[in-house]
């Protein structure tokens, strides 16, 4: 039953907390989120700060304004290179370097303040897995070995300064996030709703999918769990194969989805990023934050779909 009914926020201190990525698709919702509840957020930019909410970094050179992070609460790192564009090698240095690169210059900064934050909430992604069939995958799962489960590692690996600080971290690794305004569904829409979508391959890849709402909810839930900590997947409790995603998609639309995308077409047309993305098969299985107490809000996908083309960009 898809639970999405609003619920009062429970009491809360106000907190401060850091953000990277705040312009993106995670960040700007977890930023409006946190500021209309109270808490103060520190955007970190890559350009001259425009104002005492704003944090100067470099995070591919390795340099951030330290200082400005004395105090605060907590540090949301959602920043990173696109992945979602054909990829070439110097893409995928840009990919690489960015999430590798970037993370550790973070949490060096944050290993030596005098008072740090309580928590590095530092995203990943359940491409960490590679493609893996119909095996269900938790977070003790052996992991991948192509580029963007490599990519995932460096990622995760890149925070241990943070840990290694007492720092609590925490590694989301979201499934693909329902939004009809970025991301892998806002790509699939233009089509379906010309009544031109349909399965990529054969259809039989798992899909393992999160709501917005419940995306943002996991990194709120994470900051505040003392008990969160380490790679926790962040994905609905009913991943989906690919044919069954794009039944739903079309029944959400009311258009047909009678159209298929052969695997070749998707190789020529994207190279290497088609298998580890659109022909990928990840089950993922979300026991690990169920036990840590998170109720979902869209645990089932007619109701995630619901709840993503409800947005103002939809």
């Amino acid at each position: 039953m898809d639970d999405s009914t609003p619920r009062p926020e429970p009491p809360h201190t106000p907190r401060t907390v850091a953000v990277t990525g705040a312009s993106g698709l995670l960040g700007g919702e977890l930023v409006r989120q946190l500021a209309r509840d109270g808490h103060r957020v520190l955007r970190l930019v890559r350009r001259a700060p425009a104002g005492p909410d704003e944090v100067r970094w470099d995070r591919e050179g390795g340099k951030v304004d330290a200082p400005a992070l004395e105090g605060v609460d907590a540090v949301v790192h959602l920043a990173g290179e696109n992945v979602g564009a054909r990829w070439t090698d110097e893409r995928k240095r840009r990919i690489l370097r960015s999430r590798a690169d970037g993370t550790r210059t973070l949490a060096e900064a944050l290993a030596v303040l005098r008072v740090p934050p309580a928590v590095l909430v530092s995203a990943s992604a359940v491409g960490i897995y590679g493609s893996r069939g119909g095996e269900v995958l938790d977070e003790g799962s052996a992991l991948g070995v192509d580029f963007l489960a490599q990519v995932c590692r460096a990622w995760e690996a890149a925070a241990q300064p943070a840990a290694d600080a007492g720092i609590r971290v925490v590694h989301p690794r979201f499934g693909v996030v329902l939004s009809a305004e970025g991301g892998a569904l806002a790509r699939m829409l233009p089509p379906f709703r010309l009544g031109a979508g349909g399965r990529m391959g054969n259809g039989r890849q798992w899909m393992s999918w999160v709501s917005l709402e419940d995306a943002v909810g996991a990194i709120r839930f994470f900051i505040e769990s003392a008990a969160a900590r380490g790679p926790v997947n962040v994905a609905a409790p009913n991943p989906v194969t690919n044919a069954d995603f794009t039944a739903a998609l079309g029944r959400a639309l009311g258009r047909p989805t009678l159209l298929a995308v052969p695997a070749f077409a998707l190789r020529t047309l994207l190279g290497e990023m088609a298998e580890s993305t659109v022909l990928a098969s990840q089950r993922v299985s979300c026991d690990k934050l169920l036990a840590l107490g998170y109720r979902f809000r869209h645990p089932d996908l007619d109701g995630g779909l619901a709840s993503a083309l409800r947005s103002p960009g939809a």
